[in-house]
């Protein structure tokens, strides 16, 4: 496929795929980008387990009626959480499967979903720096920019 003849669908097929995945007879496109604003909004209901919230959620990462498919098909609340934090690791690019995002959900630790999101503590950045050998050099006093207070003379 040549880029100037390919049309948008063909692009992100060929890009991203068109994986799906079929959930208690449901069939989900799996994620492949985070919608705009999702980030945001799931920031703001992280604490949230109503329906109406994890229903937004789902909406927006898998589509307007699969919380209402999935809910029909008999799924609950902690199925439809590890659904959604699936779904949420495959648009980050995680390809994780649904045990790996049931364990992060019921140990309260999404870091097993979203590994490379965690932030480094400080002994894991200071242990980078350390493979060359040591601290850094001080910066030369002469290239602080700050006047003399003294003549040399």
């Amino acid at each position: 496929m040549t880029a100037r003849s390919s049309s948008w669908d063909d692009f992100k097929t060929e890009v991203f795929g068109n994986r799906t995945e079929v959930v208690e007879g449901v069939e989900l496109r799996v994620p492949n980008d985070i919608p705009f604003g999702f980030e945001e909004r799931l920031s703001d209901l992280t604490n949230s387990r109503t329906r109406e919230d994890v229903e937004e959620l789902v909406a927006a990462l898998f589509g307007p009626d699969t919380f209402d498919q999935l809910a029909d098909a008999g799924i609950g609340q902690i199925g439809m959480m590890t659904i959604l934090t699936w779904g949420m690791a495959q648009a980050a690019g995680n390809d994780i499967g649904f045990g790996e995002a049931y364990e992060a959900i019921t140990s309260g630790d999404l870091g097993k979903a979203f590994p490379q999101a965690q932030p480094q503590n400080r002994a894991a950045r200071r242990k980078q720096s350390a493979t060359t050998g040591g601290r850094s050099k001080p910066t030369s006093r002469a290239s602080t920019g700050s006047a003399r207070t003294r003549s040399r003379a």
